[in-house]
Formats: structure tokens, sequence, C-alpha cells
């Protein structure tokens, strides 16, 4: 089992900074893959970004060369900073992970953080 726990949420104004941070716990160790996806009122779910143990990276194509992810493997966490925001990036950010026992894939998701862009 791994718990997932997100903060940093907050109201920014156009073109503002913001850093998320998400930390896990339970079997840490367990994790291969962390990430980020959004979810806007009246949207389906959307990737932001993932990280591998590696360090490797992935965006999604709204926030490509704006956010930036980040992982400390030790401490299981995980952080989104968030440059030149938009009114379009105002979404519920929900931290992922995804664990693998046995060849048994399992994905875990946090509660979610409220990031509202003001225009």
């Amino acid at each position: 089992q791994v718990q997932l726990v997100e903060s940093g949420g907050d109201l920014v104004q156009h073109g503002g900074s913001l850093t998320l941070s998400c930390v896990s716990s339970g079997s840490v160790g367990l994790i291969y893959v962390m990430g980020w996806y959004r979810q806007a009122p009246g949207k389906s779910r959307e990737f932001v970004a993932a990280v591998g143990l590696s360090g490797n990276t992935k965006y999604g194509e709204s926030v490509k060369g704006r956010f930036t992810t980040s992982r400390d493997n030790v401490k299981g966490t995980i952080t989104l900073q968030m440059n030149n925001l938009i009114t379009e990036d105002t979404a519920v950010y929900y931290c992922c992970a995804a664990t693998d026992v046995s060849g048994t894939d399992r994905l875990y998701w946090g509660r979610g953080t409220q990031v509202t862009v003001s225009a």
C-alpha cells in the first residue's frame, strides 16, 4: 500500500509560478514511477508529468517548457514546478504512483490539491 499527500495548491496570477509537492508513505520502495495528473471542472483527467526511477521525465503537451517535475527516490517525494501559469492550468492536481509487485502493477492516487490561476 502507498499513501500520497499533495500540497502547495494556491491561487496565483496569470504568468506566476507555483510549486506542488507530494509525499508518499507506505511501500515507497516498490514505486517505480511517480507523476501528476490534473482535472479541470467539466473535463476529464489529463496527464501532466511523470518521472521514472532513473529521473527520466515525460510531460503533457500543454505543459511542456513551463512545468518541471523531479523526485527523491529515497524520500519518496515528487515536486512539480509550474512557471508561466495560464488560466487553463486551473484544476485539481493529483499525485500518482505506480508500484510493481511480482509483475503486477498498481496505481495509487492522492486526494488532490487545487490550483487556481486568475486572469
